[in-house]
């Protein structure tokens, strides 16, 4: 009877209470036995679990680790002298001495740390007295405009439902692109003010804060405005560079009118398309503008990027096909014979996008919707390596399209639980080292930290431990 318990606990959590699963129930005993494996050891982790499968609650102080370069964290496998107040490290063997609050540690009084069925736990870290409250989760949507008007309608009613569904301490931005990007300026209530941005070659981000007035040198052509501490501008044409949050980053219950009714005027591209060519649509331009605003509004925050995209690229970097009909968008064959003539400039700069994005810590989510390819093959880059999201659809009015994006806002029992920002950092002892990760996350490119526990060849093409999650 209790092995039938057991063997239903576990199917029902295979994982168990750490999360994590191996390849192999044995360890290999020697390196013959490790080169007879077919599959390699490895293990499958899942770094966000819900406190009810912890078996402690999360603890209210920060972890315990060990001396560096180890800087292991006190587990139940580490060895305790309860008399000298001391503990060895399990990995380095290092003699740590218990800091003054563990001073009532005893064999009658253990820290939830040391229990053998806490060999997981979760801690709540405070921020210093006086430190800034953690930044609300943020969420800027990028629009394509190169549609039909029927298929713009589903979009705007989608983001209505979507706007609806976020807590109103989020931050929402909107940036809708055709042959040019339109950035909207939602602190600005007066009139409609946008920030257009020519989508024919690629922009820095040092250019994108010049324009936007967010750097320190001004906008580019205007005289760099002064300003006395605690003083008002004249009128809201000239902020300061330090309001880019009120500007373009506003919490849902100060721009949720704002936003409806820049939804209500959104029209379809106005550029005219001549016959025989395809809408000219600049998504690098529009990502790259995107990725400059959260940069120096929320930079180390897991804000959301997502972009709403209904058709390729042809316009600017990131292009995988010419506005000419008469070329046809890439194929399969054409990539595994390397015949794609735009295909490996619009990696490398996906591949630069991509950076930036894991640099700030932000995630970056495609829901395209189109009969005709969009170039996810060239932004595959930029999505997997910051933990994003892929759906895709033929229109923005079908199902598939309509309940992905919702299941995406919505909390209690049907969300999605997505969490962004992390850092997963692997510490092994002397004897094991790391291949290498796969999964949604990219290397820190923290090379000196890595030391003897990583080898040369990576499948993930990392240089170290700590990964960006």
């Amino acid at each position: 009877m209790a092995a039938d318990l057991s063997a239903a606990a576990a199917s029902a959590d295979p994982d168990g209470p750490d999360a994590v699963r191996f390849t192999w129930n044995a360890w290999p005993r020697s390196k013959v036995e490790a080169s007879r494996c077919v599959v390699p050891l490895a293990a499958s982790v899942c770094p966000v679990r819900s406190p009810e499968s912890l078996a402690s609650p999360p603890l209210p102080y920060p972890p315990l680790r060990c001396k560096p370069p180890c800087s292991a964290v006190l587990n139940p496998f580490a060895r305790v002298d309860y008399a000298a107040k001391i503990w060895i490290c399990p990995l380095c063997f290092s003699r740590n001495h218990f800091p003054p609050h563990y001073a009532g540690i005893s064999e009658n009084n253990v820290p939830a740390e040391l229990f053998t069925q806490c060999s997981t736990v979760e801690y709540l870290v405070a921020g210093a007295p006086g430190s800034p409250a953690p930044p609300p989760p943020v969420f800027l949507f990028i629009i394509d405009t190169c549609v039909i008007e029927e298929e713009l309608e589903y979009v705007k009613l989608s983001m209505r439902k979507a706007v609806a569904l976020l807590p109103e301490h989020a931050l929402v931005g909107l940036v809708t692109f055709g042959t040019q990007v339109h950035l909207h300026e939602l602190g600005f209530s007066d009139l409609s003010k946008i920030y257009v941005f020519r989508g024919t070659k690629e922009i820095s981000k040092e250019q994108i804060l010049d324009q936007l007035g967010l750097s320190g040198a001004g906008r580019p052509g205007f005289p760099k405005m002064t300003q006395q501490p605690g003083g008002q501008h004249v009128n809201g044409m000239h902020p300061s560079a330090t309001a880019g949050v009120n500007r373009f980053l506003l919490p849902v219950s100060e721009c949720e009118c704002t936003l409806s009714t820049l939804l209500d005027e959104l029209q379809p591209d106005q550029w005219p398309v001549e016959a025989g060519n395809r809408a000219i649509r600049c998504t690098g331009v529009a990502l790259s503008v995107a990725a400059g605003l959260l940069g120096a509004c929320m930079p180390g925050t897991g804000a959301r990027i997502i972009a709403l995209l209904g058709g390729p690229c042809t316009e600017g970097p990131g292009v995988i096909v010419s506005k000419d009909l008469s070329e046809p968008v890439r194929s399969h064959k054409d990539l595994d014979k390397d015949a794609a003539p735009h295909f490996q400039k619009a990696v490398k700069f996906y591949d630069g996008l991509a950076k930036q994005l894991v640099s700030q810590g932000h995630v970056l989510d495609v829901f395209a919707s189109a009969l005709d390819q969009v170039g996810l093959a060239e932004m595959k880059l930029a999505i997997e390596r910051t933990g994003g999201l892929v759906v895709l659809s033929e229109s923005f009015g079908h199902s598939v399209f309509k309940d992905s994006f919702k299941r995406i806002f919505e909390g209690g029992e049907h969300s999605l639980g997505l969490s962004s920002n992390g850092t997963l950092e692997i510490n092994c002892s002397k004897d094991i080292k790391v291949q290498g990760v796969i999964g949604p996350c990219t290397s820190l490119e923290k090379g000196n930290t890595a030391g003897a526990i990583c080898v040369v060849n990576y499948y993930d093409r990392s240089r170290t431990i700590p990964h960006k999650v």
